[in-house]
């Protein structure tokens, strides 16, 4: 019986060691500041990593009810950070127990490997994120009044659930940066899924700063909702070809969803803020309705828009192309086995001016008549 060789571990502080340990160092990390909670000495600084910060407490007019709002400003960088360590161990968790364990069973190639871990990673994150907007948005009636948009802005006073949503977004996806290193994403990959990760963390963002929190939360909804459809379209494809019918479905809302997001844009930037327009620019009263910001914002929209909707009509073009090129050798080959086949002659070999056919026979020999 022979020896069995052990794997040799990488050694310390290499490439491989960091991508193969990355969520137990980021756990510990984590660990020791939850930690900090239980020292008096430390408490006090590591409870900003922990709670949403800038909490203002207004009471109520004749009632001894208190209504707890939040504003935003520096300190909920430590915040984005720890729940940034969280996403990233959230992400090597699901990746090892759930995405892992169904790439063994399915047996895919790289390529799809690589795409079947992506959606399946974005398929959780935009189903927790669309349940939870849309809980938001009912609860406070924001489809409801689309004046809400504009109405009373700036909108400095945050409910703890929006404030909360935001700084898990914009945690998510700056975490997502440095997992396109952990996960060892292909080249080609990268400049891709690079784009779409800034892009996101842009928009969210300025909607945040900019005290666009209602906008923003109303867009990203039905935004999510579609790329959640076509995540998990992809994820039923992978594990069956046939199971395309989602992609449909997607195409329809995927357009549905810009024209939507056009629309309120310009509702909220040329129509409503534009009446109530601010002459300066007023840091102090954190009011950025003046028209050089809502041109700009308007623009990064609509460019945003129009690059997703050239990305989607190019993609479309291409499975059309791919559908026309496979169904052009079926219709050959379907033609070729409908062509009657005509048995040709036994045609015989001459060896030394002698004819002789297949089977070995000679020919028979034609007696010439004496003249």
């Amino acid at each position: 019986m022979g020896l069995r060789r052990k794997s040799r571990s990488p050694p310390v502080l290499s490439h491989e060691f960091l991508i193969q340990n990355h969520a137990d160092a980021v756990s510990c990390l984590a660990v020791s500041l939850l930690l900090g909670l239980m020292f008096e000495v430390t408490a006090k600084y590591v409870i900003i990593f922990i709670t949403v910060q800038y909490n203002v407490t207004y009471a109520v007019d004749g009632q001894s009810e208190h209504v707890h709002f939040y504003d935003y400003g520096p300190k909920d960088i430590a915040t984005i950070f720890f729940y940034m360590l969280i996403a990233i161990i959230l992400h090597a968790v699901i990746q090892e127990y759930i995405l892992d364990k169904i790439n063994r069973r399915l047996h895919l190639s790289k390529t799809k490997h690589s795409k079947f871990n992506e959606s399946g990673q974005l398929a959780l994150f935009y189903l927790l994120s669309f349940t939870w907007g849309a809980s938001i948005l009912t609860a406070e009636e924001f489809t409801m009044k689309p004046t809400s948009l504009w109405k009373n802005y700036p909108h400095t006073r945050m409910l703890f659930q929006v404030k909360f949503f935001y700084i898990c977004q914009i945690a998510y996806w700056l975490h997502a940066l440095p997992e396109l290193y952990f996960q060892k994403i292909r080249k080609e990959d990268v400049p891709r899924q690079l784009c779409y990760i800034c892009l996101y963390i842009a928009h969210i963002s300025g909607a945040y700063i900019l005290n666009l929190q209602h906008l923003g939360l109303i867009l990203m909804v039905p935004h999510y909702l579609v790329e959640l459809i076509f995540h998990a379209s992809r994820l039923f494809y992978f594990s069956d070809e046939n199971k395309q019918k989602g992609f449909t479905i997607w195409a329809l809302l995927f357009v549905m969803a810009r024209l939507l997001t056009l629309t309120l844009s310009v509702l909220t930037f040329g129509f409503g803020l534009a009446r109530v327009e601010n002459p300066d620019f007023a840091i102090a009263d954190v009011s950025f309705n003046v028209l050089t910001v809502r041109i700009s914002c308007l623009t990064a929209i609509c460019l945003t828009q129009a690059w997703m909707m050239w990305k989607f009509i190019n993609f479309q073009l291409k499975k059309w192309r791919e559908n026309v090129q496979n169904q052009i050798p079926k219709k050959k080959i379907t033609n070729i086995r409908s062509k009657p086949t005509k048995k040709e002659p036994n045609r015989a070999n001459f060896v030394n001016g002698a004819a002789k056919f297949e089977d070995g026979a000679s020919p028979r020999i034609r007696k010439l008549k004496p003249v």
